[in-house]
């Protein structure tokens, strides 16, 4: 500890060492003029100048070498400061030493204002000044800085707004280094500040071996100092992403390097053990946090640390020489954690000036009672739903029987069809897992609540939906209602199509979290889970989807500078991940087709025509060729009028783009256009097939994807510039909208209560109960399932297990256009099954694992010639002897093989360990989207800085 002496500082000399390295985005020179102009000015004149240039070009020398300097040196350009300042130690003269870089001006009376503070205080190691920003002295940058009980760096004032609040704080544990005047024997006792801590903290750990040198560190607030934050001094103002890393970078080092000199020496070892475990958990809790750019810079800073024992050495002998006293004389100046929390639960922005959000309003905006009419609608629509234990009908069939059953079916490995099918899931698969594991006990019954709950689900999605285009509560309102009541949710519902529903469903969360993802990692998160999901339903819309998000890309490169373009990449991620392998795998078997296959039951239905006709009802957003149920209504009266019923919301949505929210409008209307554009092309492809008939892929994907763009831009005309000064006109057109959209749904809504809907009283299983109950305790029970087919052929598929499902069904088989030998050696078994003259190929079922062989019904009407098969059929089974008549079920003829079953052949231990890998990291990048995703106390702060709707002006560039 210095001693005090009869002289004032005032009166001694002060040496500053100005320290310049241009790796700032200003050029050095600019802020070097100043500084040193600054420098000329002061009241009280520094009595030796000490400047060293680390790189830079001959015109910044110059301009160090003409401010009148004593010395000027040239160091290295990667020369760090604390390295530089140690350059000027042989030649170091005066009693204080002040420390400066080229972005560091300061006040005309600052360094009398410390060097007096330093004077009537002896026992104090330096003074610092109060940083604030260089071009705005109302805004504090640093004033004293503090550490937690486990080092952790905490700014006492960093980013406030200075109305004198904190200049009645003197004593602190550390300060920003930039602008300190130190005495002078107090540094060259301590040695200066500590090359290894990679530039962060210098002024913090130069404090607490200050006090643990009996020493004291003092602010001066009244000492002002500007600083642009672009020197080589301190922490870079994160202004750009690489800053940001490079500031995570020299904190995370500085703390670990801190933490390895300031422990025990019996504890040290211990610290340097927990490295790298501690890089791996504070990886997991930055992406909780929603701050995945701070991970790269972790493991960087863990390696070095790691490495770096040489510093660390050599910084623990010189604490251990210079330290007098113990940590408690530092515990008093730690910051606590409830003084922590108090920080972080400042809202600094909010207090300059910036944006707070408003309340949403679910309640007293109307929102909930939405839900529950919409409940109450869906009840009375379909008032049997509740009790029936598993859905039938359409393209709805029962789910697996337990979770295991239906995360296997989500692997890739062995398929639950075919004889021995190995290849990837279809990412719908993982979608049905989902749904089942959340009613684990009885998961078909995930899929009757889903129906049930389909109508008010979507009309809070389309609610939530609605918030990002207007704060109006009506439009919201609006908006949820109509989305509920949209005709390809409702013909969905009632024509059993599963994909469809859940497809709606997901749509407006999508946007939700989508239109924010470019400005927040819980959007960027959220939206990435979301859209593997809607990709996994609708394979159809993967280009739809890709147009819009290169689109949002590369606007978030033009008009935000390439901010936001991580977490746009991000979204892609999972959806990649998931697709993957089924990708992979149809484009080395020459398949690319296959891919925008509808998942799940292949199933035709009623189809709109690939002619103009059709297309004109796909344009009114009608996927049905009978007008959405009205030409059963009125079979015999006029329905020219169905399709206009779109008309008053495509007019506000063509409309949109003409209002002071023009940007907003011109992106849903693209994406309405995407969504048409999707739906004429669905109707003439066909890529699947169901037995002998082929399956055109369903247009009402891309109908729910126009219908979200269309209501979204109806929704910004209503609310930014329809007659702004007339209410009554938006008040009408919105009920035009409305009970337009109720008119086009009373047929759907009523279909069920008119016994025209397809949706019925599903069974437990698609195979007769004898074979269901055996295939319940072994899911390795194989059936062939044989059916007459209109033109006197028969189809056949192996089914395993107790019941084709769902999450069982695969496109690997759907979409086959060219058989594989599996598939000649099926059709041969059924060929010879079916014909009375063949040789007994039942020992050849029994070798392959099948037990059963299934004669089901054929497709009604049946023909003469499915009749005579079915007839066929019926006799050649009946006259083998290794087959046993277990009876006439509702399902179909079924017998059962007398020989010894084979048991499954097991798939080749390569393709178990591929389907590991392969499901581990799926899992690990949904796990990292999920911690994404989940909301924190620090992603909420962050929300309400930023409005809630999205695009209000094309101004604002969100």
């Amino acid at each position: 500890m210095p001693t005090a002496t009869s002289n004032t500082v005032t009166s001694n000399r002060v040496h500053a060492i100005l320290v310049v390295r241009p790796d700032g985005r200003t050029p050095a020179a600019f802020h070097l003029k100043r500084t040193l102009a600054a420098l000329r000015e002061q009241t009280r004149p520094v009595d030796i100048l000490t400047i060293v240039v680390c790189g830079g070009d001959d015109h910044l020398f110059e301009i160090a070498d003409a401010a009148g300097a004593e010395f000027v040196f040239r160091a290295g350009a990667s020369t760090a400061y604390a390295a530089a300042t140690a350059l000027v130690a042989p030649r170091l003269d005066g009693d204080a030493v002040w420390l400066l870089a080229q972005d560091t001006a300061p006040e005309p009376d600052a360094l009398a204002r410390l060097a007096g503070a330093l004077e009537l205080s002896p026992s104090v190691a330096f003074v610092a000044p109060k940083l604030v920003r260089w071009d705005d002295r109302t805004e504090i940058v640093s004033l004293g800085v503090g550490m937690t009980r486990f080092g952790r760096t905490v700014g006492l004032a960093d980013d406030e707004l200075d109305q004198g609040q904190h200049d009645a704080r003197e004593d602190v544990l550390g300060a920003d280094v930039r602008g300190i005047l130190v005495r002078a024997d107090a540094w060259k006792r301590l040695g200066g500040l500590d090359r290894g801590l990679s530039g962060a903290d210098e002024g913090l750990d130069l404090g607490v071996r200050a006090r643990l040198a009996g020493g004291r560190v003092s602010l001066v607030p009244s000492a002002l100092v500007a600083t642009a934050g672009d020197g080589v001094a301190g922490l870079p103002t994160p202004l750009t992403p690489q800053r940001q890393r490079r500031a995570v970078y020299a904190q995370r080092v500085a703390q670990l390097h801190r933490r390895l000199v300031y422990a025990p020496a019996v504890v040290a070892p211990l610290h340097w053990l927990t490295i790298l475990p501690l890089a791996l958990w504070r990886s997991i809790v930055d992406l909780a946090r929603k701050q995945p750019g701070r991970i790269a810079a972790e493991w960087a800073a863990a390696a070095v640390a790691v490495v770096r024992l040489v510093p660390v050495w050599r910084a623990r002998r010189h604490l251990a020489h210079t330290r007098t006293g113990s940590w408690a004389q530092v515990a008093p100046l730690r910051t606590t954690r409830g003084e922590l929390r108090e920080r972080l639960d400042d809202d600094p922005e909010v207090m300059l000036g910036g944006h707070r959000r408003s309340d949403l309003r679910f309640f007293a905006g109307g929102a909930a009672w939405l839900v529950l009419a919409a409940l109450a609608v869906s009840v009375a629509a379909f008032p049997a739903l509740l009790a029936w234990p598993v859905l039938g009908g359409g393209a709805l069939q029962p789910l697996a029987t337990t979770v295991g059953q239906l995360w296997d079916d989500a692997m890739y490995g062995q398929r639950a069809l075919g004889i021995d099918t190995i290849g990837p899931a279809d990412p719908f698969a993982a979608v049905v897992a989902v749904l089942g594991s959340l009613w684990a006990w009885a998961p078909s019954r995930a899929l009757v609540l889903l129906w049930v709950l389909a109508l008010p689900l979507a009309a809070l999605g389309g609610w939530f939906a609605a918030t990002r285009v207007t704060e109006r509560a009506s439009l919201r309102l609006l908006g949820g209602a109509v989305w509920a009541l949209s005709p390809t949710l409702l013909v969905a519902l009632t024509q059993g199509r599963p994909t469809g529903v859940i497809l709606h469903l997901l749509l407006p969360w999508l946007f939700y979290a989508g239109a924010v993802a470019h400005r927040s990692w819980a959007g960027a998160g959220a939206a990435s889970i979301l859209l593997a999901g809607v990709v996994a339903t609708a394979p159809s819309l993967a280009p739809a989807m890709l147009v819009v998000w290169v689109g949002a890309v590369l606007a978030a490169v033009i008009l935000r500078a390439g901010r936001g373009v991580a977490r746009l990449i991000w979204t892609l991620i999972p959806s990649a991940a998931l697709a993957l392998p089924l990708v992979w795998n149809a484009l080395a078997n020459g398949q690319a087709w296959s891919l925008v296959a509808d998942p799940g039951v292949p199933w035709a239905g009623p189809q709109v025509a690939a002619d103009a006709a059709g297309r004109a009802l796909l344009a009114a957003g009608i996927p049905t060729p009978d007008l959405a149920g009205w030409a059963t209504i009125l079979p015999d009266g006029p329905t020219w009028w169905v399709p206009l019923l779109t008309v008053p919301l495509a007019l506000l949505a063509l409309a949109a783009p003409l209002t002071q929210r023009w940007a907003a409008g011109i992106v849903l209307l693209v994406v309405t256009a995407l969504g048409l554009g999707t739906a004429f092309a669905a109707v003439g492809i066909s890529v699947a097939f169901a037995q002998s008939i082929t399956v055109p892929l369903w247009p009402g994907a891309g109908l729910s994807l126009a219908w979200l763009g269309g209501l979204g831009g109806a929704l910004v005309a209503l609310d930014a510039g329809l007659a702004p000064r007339v209410a009554l006109v938006r008040g009408v057109a919105a009920a035009l909208v409305f009970v337009a959209a109720v008119a086009l749904a009373v047929p759907s809504l009523t279909a069920f209560t008119r016994g025209v809907a397809t949706i019925a009283d599903g069974p437990a299983s698609t195979l007769p109960a004898f074979v269901a109950a055996e295939g319940r305790e072994d899911p390795d029970v194989g059936t062939i399932v044989l059916t007459p087919q209109a033109d006197a052929g028969v189809a056949a598929q192996v089914v395993w297990g107790a019941s084709e499902t769902i999450g069982g069904q695969t496109t690997l088989l759907s979409t086959r256009t060219e058989p594989t030998p599996q598939d000649d050696e099926l059709a041969k078994l059924a060929a010879d099954l079916v014909t009375p003259s063949s040789e007994d190929v039942v020992g050849q079922l029994a070798a392959r694992g099948v037990g059963f062989i299934l004669l089901a019904p054929s497709t009604q009407p049946e023909t003469d010639a499915a009749r005579t098969m079915r007839l066929s059929a019926m006799t050649a089974l009946g006259q083998r002897d290794t087959l046993v008549v277990v009876g006439d079920t509702a399902k179909g003829e079924l017998w059962r093989v007398v020989d010894e079953i084979e048991p499954r052949a097991e798939e080749a231990a390569s393709v178990s360990i591929l389907g590991r890998w392969i499901a581990f990291g799926q899992l690990a990048i949904f796990g990292i989207a999920l911690l994404l995703a989940v909301p924190t106390a620090a992603s909420i702060r962050e929300a309400r800085r930023t409005p809630r709707v999205v695009g209000p002006h094309w101004q604002e560039g969100r």
